[in-house]
């Protein structure tokens, strides 16, 4: 890819702005020279209606959703919610989807959380053959399909990518999927997380999330941020990976306070170093800097989530833009 082909994302929608006044805001990411916007999907609106309003406010963007949790939806659903927002545009899609977290799956929509890689790699070979429109009439491991077609032909297919944090599930990105979805990794991580992806082919993308605020106001970001953080690596799947990453001493004082119930004392126990190798803050050159790193360290996407409470999102996005 070359320099003018950079992919730099956008996290939409944002939490400060209804979703009905996004149409503005959208459509000047698109003429910032953002490639792509991206979602999630937790406790806010779903995945894929913001992708698809996206689609028509800015017919250039690239739209995906970082990510579409493969336990809360029948495989079925699941497909027919990414083919209706591939038929709205076509060949601008990407299928994120992941095994999200307990949390999410068992305690906000009341079902099973079980085998969760076997789940994710069971969706990623239905949506595979669902999605290029073939009858799927299977027996997977954790679920059966049969006699599913769509009825809507995709033309292209979407590539399908998978969220992942530790070895098994990067390898199950590369192996199944088209690329992977990072979450929490600093560029310094990135070395030894991509090979477990690219060794299925050095054409794997390599996407991530990354949290940025161009303010000088750092102790603003770093009590929003210290939030944020303690709540993610207190996930049970988080905490694993962040000791796999070589984290575990840094973080240890956090997760003993948290253990105890020890809310403040456990935000009060993140080193700044920690929060600041997460969440890039200060001059917007320097963010833009460390946004280099992450490309210079192998990543391909690069997907900013602003820090909407340090200061106005829409304005980040400009001092951000790639143009």
């Amino acid at each position: 890819m070359s320099a003018a082909m950079k992919r730099l994302g956008m996290t939409i929608p944002l939490q400060t702005l209804p979703l009905s006044e996004h149409a503005a805001w959208v459509r000047e990411l698109q003429d910032l020279g953002y490639s792509d916007v991206w979602t999630s999907e937790a406790q806010d609106v779903d995945g894929l209606v913001p992708l698809a309003l996206a689609s028509q406010w800015a017919p250039a963007l690239r739209l995906g959703c970082a990510c579409l949790p493969v336990q809360t939806r029948g495989p079925g659903t699941l497909a027919m919610g990414i083919a209706a927002l591939c038929d709205t545009a076509p060949g601008r899609v990407v299928a994120g989807v992941g095994c999200s977290s307990e949390p999410i799956v068992r305690y906000w929509n009341a079902l099973p959380f079980e085998k969760p890689y076997q789940r994710t790699r069971d969706t990623v070979r239905f949506l595979r053959a669902a999605l290029a429109g073939e009858k799927v009439d299977t027996a997977y491991e954790t679920f059966a399909v049969r006699g599913f077609r769509l009825r809507r032909k995709l033309s292209p297919a979407p590539p399908i990518l998978v969220a992942a944090l530790r070895p098994g599930m990067l390898e199950l990105a590369g192996r199944e999927g088209d690329g992977v979805i990072l979450n929490y990794v600093t560029p310094e991580d990135l070395p030894q997380v991509i090979p477990h992806v690219k060794k299925y082919g050095e054409h794997k993308e390599i996407a991530a999330r990354i949290y940025v605020c161009p303010t000088r106001d750092a102790e603003r970001v770093r009590a929003i941020a210290r939030m944020s953080i303690a709540a993610y690596f207190n996930v049970p799947t988080y905490r694993a990976h962040q000791e796999w990453l070589g984290r575990g001493p840094q973080l240890q004082a956090m997760w003993d306070a948290w253990g105890r119930g020890d809310r403040r004392a456990a935000l009060a126990a993140l080193p700044d170093s920690v929060v600041d190798a997460f969440y890039i803050h200060g001059p917007a050159e320097a963010c833009r800097e460390r946004i280099e790193a992450y490309r210079a360290a192998g990543l391909d996407t690069p997907i900013l989530g602003l820090v909407e409470e340090a200061m106005d999102p829409r304005e980040a996005s400009r001092l951000l833009a790639p143009l």
